[in-house]
């Protein structure tokens, strides 16, 4: 699917962590039984989708880095949650994860690297592979690391804090700086 974004010119893009943000952090899901939407994530996705944004998530997710479960585990929920979002009316364009930690317990995952936030790595990539605008773009993530990893891409972040994520999406949308991917509703 990020080749059909990459073909367009460039656009803004909204950068969503997923635990905290798009789903209820319950510690290292991986099973779809275990993934509850934060409410409303479904209906911000899709508002997101309509107003022309990018939606990417970027997320860290060292419970790969400490063998909880396997690169293919982690894209197997992905292709549910892309399912489940279909049903919905709504999509990701791209996820963008990093397996790695410093105190990894499996050594090919144990490395201090730019793409696990704080450090902006995955935006940086996002914007390249993806034609993204940064200054028509924004982050919405649940701690402090995700809002440093979008200052580092020259993104504008908002800090999520657990309810009322579509509001919050919609104000984010209508005061886009002009240029911006916007809608009217």
């Amino acid at each position: 699917m990020a080749s059909d974004v990459k073909s367009q010119k460039l656009r803004g893009a909204a950068f969503l962590d997923r635990d905290g943000v798009l789903n209820v952090d319950h510690g290292f899901v991986v099973k779809p039984q275990d993934f509850e939407w934060v409410d409303g994530a479904r209906e911000a996705i899709r508002y997101l989708n309509e107003a022309g944004y990018v939606t990417v998530v970027v997320t860290n997710q060292s419970g790969i880095a400490r063998g909880y479960f396997t690169e293919s585990e982690f894209r197997a929920l992905h292709r549910w949650i892309d399912e489940d979002l279909r049903e919905s009316g709504a999509h990701i364009d791209a996820v963008y994860f990093c397996p790695h930690h410093p105190d990894a317990a499996l050594p090919a995952y144990r490395r201090d690297c730019t793409c696990r936030k704080p450090q902006p790595g995955m935006l940086f990539r996002a914007i390249r592979e993806l034609n993204i605008d940064p200054t028509s773009s924004f982050l919405i993530g649940d701690k402090p690391r995700d809002c440093a990893a979008a200052v580092g891409a020259s993104v504008a972040s908002h800090l999520f804090t657990g309810s009322g994520l579509l509001d919050l999406v919609r104000g984010i949308v209508a005061n886009a700086k002009p240029g911006a991917p916007h809608t009217d509703r």
